[in-house]
């Protein structure tokens, strides 16, 4: 069973205005993501998912750039069973042997960044193919679900005050209780996202938990200020309220603050979690697979998650596959606690294929199908495909 064919296309979809928002990102136009497949010689086809950027919006080309001409390469002819062997190929580069030798990495220039998240589509596809040679779920070869359900929150809220009650209340309809609203530079001041925090809590009431989600655009002191402000609201979690690079900042701002703090969107592997956590700085892990080096780094941080006694919470924002591999990264880690369902127009997560999102009572239950159960459409990925 070995490797035949390594392909990567960028998909881009764009979106209608009336399912466009509008954050410190600007207005979103479009949905975009990284297809990954990976063929055998005896027919098995395996899907992954790299992202150009943590939003939705974002140019593909030097992903599929690096998935073709420098990771194809090391992959042709290889057992895709051979999945850390694999990886650590992958990341270690030509120091691959004496890295393996000495149990330590020894990574190339590319350790963050483009070169991570190509590396995070190709270990999904892995993980997929390995499952299905085995006639099973990813979710099955990582040791099968910790819990028989898993919460799920709506992550939307954009909406100004007046607007807010109306939004929210459509995804409460929706069965979800949970609830992430975005805050933060879109706002223009922390008077108004504390304005429009209170508002959400008002319209949802205690019975449906709320988090908040800054992108990484306050300062400290800001940060802090907001914090204080929303003390009394019983927020779940305050996401990036400083930028991921102020490690110190970050710390500073979980020292001062009542809520907890959740971040890692925007981290590309295991070590950045464990600077995170050397520093105490967040209460919340939340890796993106299609990001932070596929389902083999996402099991090692999930780990640094459960040993120090923190959640996990992996991000969710992107296709079918990238949502798939984080809810079973959740359900096979015991600090598996939420997942992510993105709210506005996701063409990637609702219509390139088809996936089991119902809510039971405000929770998902695990994935099923072989792989990671995702078969996408060929029609939509040719229409997507930019060429």
């Amino acid at each position: 069973m070995n490797i035949r064919s390594v392909d990567a296309a960028w998909l881009h979809c764009p979106l209608d205005p009336s399912v466009q928002h509008v954050s410190d990102f600007g207005r979103l136009t479009a949905f975009d993501a990284v297809l990954v497949t990976i063929r055998t010689e005896d027919g098995l086809v395996g899907y992954g998912e790299a992202k150009p950027a943590v939003g939705s919006a974002g140019n593909g080309r030097a992903l599929v750039a690096i998935v073709e001409h420098e990771l194809r390469p090391l992959l042709l002819g290889q057992d895709p069973r051979q999945i850390g062997r694999i990886w650590t190929r992958m990341y270690n580069g030509t120091r691959a042997p004496l890295a393996a030798r000495s149990g330590r990495a020894m990574p190339v220039l590319g350790r963050r960044g483009a070169h991570t998240a190509a590396m995070a589509g190709v270990d999904l596809a892995l993980w997929d193919l390995a499952a299905k040679a085995r006639g099973g779920s990813v979710l099955d070869l990582l040791g099968g679900p910790c819990r028989d359900s898993i919460r799920a929150y709506a992550s939307g809220g954009w909406a100004d005050v007046a607007g807010l009650p109306a939004e929210l209340g459509r995804y409460t309809a929706a069965g979800f209780r949970a609830i992430k609203m975005r805050v933060g530079a879109m706002d223009g001041r922390i008077d108004q996202s504390l304005a429009r925090t209170r508002a959400a809590r008002t319209a949802i009431g205690t019975g449906v938990e709320l988090m908040v989600d800054a992108h990484g655009t306050m300062n400290v002191a800001e940060a802090k200020r907001f914090c204080a402000g929303a003390a009394e609201l019983g927020l779940r979690f305050v996401e990036e309220p400083v930028a991921s690079d102020d490690r110190q900042g970050l710390a500073e701002v979980r020292a001062a603050s009542a809520l907890p703090i959740a971040a890692g969107e925007s981290e590309f592997a295991a070590f950045d979690f464990q600077e995170l956590l050397e520093r105490r700085a967040i209460d919340v892990l939340q890796p993106d697979l299609a990001i932070a080096g596929g389902m083999s780094e996402g099991m090692r941080i999930a780990a640094l998650a459960y040993a120090n006694r923190l959640e996990l919470a992996p991000h969710c924002w992107g296709s079918a596959i990238s949502f798939q591999a984080a809810r079973t990264l959740a359900f096979a880690s015991p600090a598996g606690v939420l997942c992510e369902v993105p709210m506005g127009g996701a063409p990637l997560l609702r219509e390139m294929a088809t996936i089991d999102l119902a809510l039971h009572d405000g929770m998902l239950l695990p994935p099923t199908g072989p792989g990671f159960g995702v078969e996408p459409d060929a029609e939509f990925v040719r229409r997507y495909t930019v060429q």
